[in-house]
């Protein structure tokens, strides 16, 4: 691979304590010999340099996993749709007190038309079920009118509930529209290329790099079966703007490295400090979201640890700043600006709680209790 963005560190110069990062290699190492899933990618960065990137495992049966493996993101690519977001609202091109209608007035169909931009990147928009059609996936002139269709269930701005992927479609189109481009070309352009980062992070991927995926598996009776669904060329293609992107692990920690850092990466500023105070805030105080049945603190993009008795992945001994999301059953990614560490753990398993939930808080402690 190429020369990468982050320069490189030994754990000991970060300040991070060699036996837990021990600690942390060996339980996933277990977790692989016990058939839990088929392999893993972590990456752990600290003030700008990259302290640890490993490789585990495989990534399908039968093909080692290696550092260029390109890994699904699912939600953790709700992050980097929010973050283009940021970029664009920096820029002048839409408030998120706006309303979408007022971008796209045919999105005020089945009662929509007051639902703002906010309210759907914090999951409170009312449409968590809605679907986009995988016909769509590539023809957007149909996904304009998949989203413009979306019907409610809640009243918009009155249930925290998340929305897998209908809000982020959403945003999809919004970006769409404020740009006229392809908005995996606006999230490549504005956000990944300017970290850096466009050979390993990838909103849609290209056919040259379809080899580099992974395969997707869930625990079935006996062992492990593939994801259909995930691993399909189309699906890979389509870089749903809420679950389809593909990343290395390293590269989603510079990603998280760019956030704590007050916006700027290896010497590039992508989002000014003002606008991250604004976007990574908790929106949503301690309102259950009923989808998970606690709170999540949501903020405009990734979710922040606040200080509830425990936070989904990110770690209950994490700082009450850490910030991140997660993937359906399969990873997390986070970062923690009291410490300037930021980690990423990503697998190819779709595990479901709450053993998934269980082994996320204890690898995100485990990093946790290594900062110093």
């Amino acid at each position: 691979m190429s020369s990468f963005v982050l320069p490189e560190t030994s754990i000991e110069a970060a300040g991070l304590r060699p036996e837990m990062i021990a600690r942390l290699t060996a339980l996933i190492q277990r977790h692989i010999a016990e058939g839990h899933y088929p392999g893993a990618q972590i990456a752990i960065a600290r003030h700008g340099k990259l302290a640890l990137s490993h490789t585990f495992g495989q990534a399908r049966v039968g093909t080692p996993a290696d550092a260029g493996t390109l890994w699904l993101l699912y939600s953790n690519t709700k992050v980097l749709t929010a973050a283009a977001c940021w970029i664009l609202a920096e820029q002048g091109a839409f408030r998120f007190s706006d309303r979408i209608s007022d971008h796209i007035p045919a999105f005020a169909a089945n009662g929509k038309g007051e639902i703002t931009v906010m309210q759907v990147i914090t999951h409170m928009a009312g449409y968590p079920n809605a679907q986009v059609p995988s016909a769509a996936w590539e023809d957007h002139a149909k996904l304009r009118e998949a989203v413009c269709d979306f019907r409610l269930e809640y009243t918009p701005g009155t249930v925290l509930h998340y929305h897998g992927q209908s809000a982020h479609w959403t945003l999809g189109v919004l970006i769409e529209t404020l740009t006229g481009q392809d908005f995996r070309a606006v999230i490549r352009d504005t956000l990944i290329a300017p970290m850096g980062l466009d050979s390993e992070i990838f909103i849609g991927l290209p056919e040259d790099k379809l080899a580099r995926a992974v395969d997707m598996y869930e625990p079935v009776p006996g062992g492990l079966a593939p994801l259909t669904g995930a691993n399909s060329t189309a699906f890979r293609k389509s870089g749903s703007p809420g679950a389809g992107g593909f990343a290395t692990a390293r590269a989603m920690a510079a990603f998280y490295q760019m956030m704590v850092g007050g916006g700027v990466l290896a010497g590039t500023r992508l989002v000014s400090p003002r606008m991250l105070d604004y976007a990574i805030r908790n929106w949503t105080g301690e309102t259950i979201d009923l989808h998970t049945g606690t709170p999540m603190h949501r903020g405009l993009g990734p979710h922040l640890r606040g200080t509830s008795e425990a936070i989904r992945g990110l770690g209950s001994i994490g700082h009450p700043s850490t910030f991140g999301h997660g993937g359906v059953g399969s990873s997390y990614c986070w970062g923690d600006p009291a410490s300037g560490v930021s980690f990423a753990y990503l697998t190819n398993c779709r595990i479901p709680d709450p053993w998934h939930g269980d082994r996320m808080d204890t690898i995100s402690n485990l990093v946790h209790a290594a900062i110093v």
